[in-house]
């Protein structure tokens, strides 16, 4: 039986699947982010003792994905310094010797939410996850959106609300960009209590839409996505998703001319149709890619 490899690298744990050909979950195992020197031999030893045919890497960032580049597949400009310059891609094909490929974390769940999930029969998406950070990965035409580097939907500028009492944001790098105000910590530091704890009367909520809602809107007017999915873990909280439905369309003032937002945004802006498998199931996506590139 052909199993595939998944790796879920994220900047708190890593996460490794093995999977059949049909999508079937068949290992799952996670260990923390550490150095790579710690971190990388474990999961060298984790999928070479799984027999993976091919590996999918779904990875925290930023990333070098222009594949001309001396530096293709490295992890770049991270906060966490011992993975800065980290050649992940090439380290795993050199200890691994089999086909991988390797995307962002959220261009892969993005990937898997156009093949499998909420964004099924469409050709854009934007997916976006809102948690310890904000990153969002753009599908269009059926394939991620790679250019000079690749998006970075949590790091655009917004207009902060006059109800703001942290209206500069808590990013190191940006004023008042869209992960410095809506972030999980920039909640947490902002209101003295994690996204988890908040309660769904808290002021905070609206505010939290309106910074949502001012992403959205942008999407809309610069890619046009079909469907927008919005993920991780501050949008668990289901009420939330009308709050930002309702303020796109007023920040929208009727400008465009759609049915999906004149009379159907509950379906324009959505939950993962996979729910939290997306960023796996990107994985295993990439993996099979990894194989059928290199027949």
């Amino acid at each position: 039986m052909k199993k595939f490899g998944a790796l879920e690298a994220g900047g708190t744990k890593m996460v490794m699947s093995c999977l059949d050909e049909n999508g079937n979950m068949l290992d799952r195992v996670s260990i923390p982010t550490k150095t790579p020197e710690e971190t990388m031999p474990e999961m060298i030893r984790y999928f070479r003792d799984q027999n993976v045919s091919s590996l999918g890497i779904g990875s925290f960032g930023p990333l070098d994905l222009n594949t001309s580049s001396e530096t293709y597949g490295y992890i770049t400009q991270t906060p966490k310094l011992a993975w800065r310059q980290y050649p992940l891609l090439p380290a795993f094909l050199s200890a691994l010797k089999i086909p991988v490929a390797i995307d962002t974390d959220v261009n892969a769940a993005a990937l898997a939410e156009y093949a499998l999930g909420a964004a099924r029969d469409t050709e854009s998406c934007l997916y976006v996850t809102v948690g310890t950070g904000v990153g969002g990965g753009v599908i269009i035409g059926g394939k991620p959106v790679h250019g000079l580097v690749h998006p970075e939907v949590g790091h655009q500028l917004l207009h902060p609300s006059t109800n703001d009492p942290s209206p500069e944001g808590f990013c190191p790098y940006h004023r008042h960009c869209l992960e410095g105000l809506a972030s999980g910590p920039a909640m947490e530091k902002r209101w003295g209590m994690s996204a988890k704890e908040l309660p769904h009367t808290h002021p905070g909520w609206i505010l939290e839409a309106e910074y949502l809602a001012q992403m959205c809107m942008n999407a809309l007017m610069t890619f046009s996505p079909e469907k927008i999915i919005l993920g991780g873990g501050v949008m668990q909280q289901d009420f939330l998703f009308p709050l930002i439905r309702k303020r796109t369309v007023e920040l929208l003032h009727g400008y465009l001319a759609s049915p999906s937002v004149e009379k159907n945004l509950e379906d324009l802006i959505v939950p993962p149709g996979l729910g939290v498998n997306s960023g796996v199931m990107g994985a295993y996506l990439l993996s099979r890619q990894a194989t059928h590139e290199t027949r």
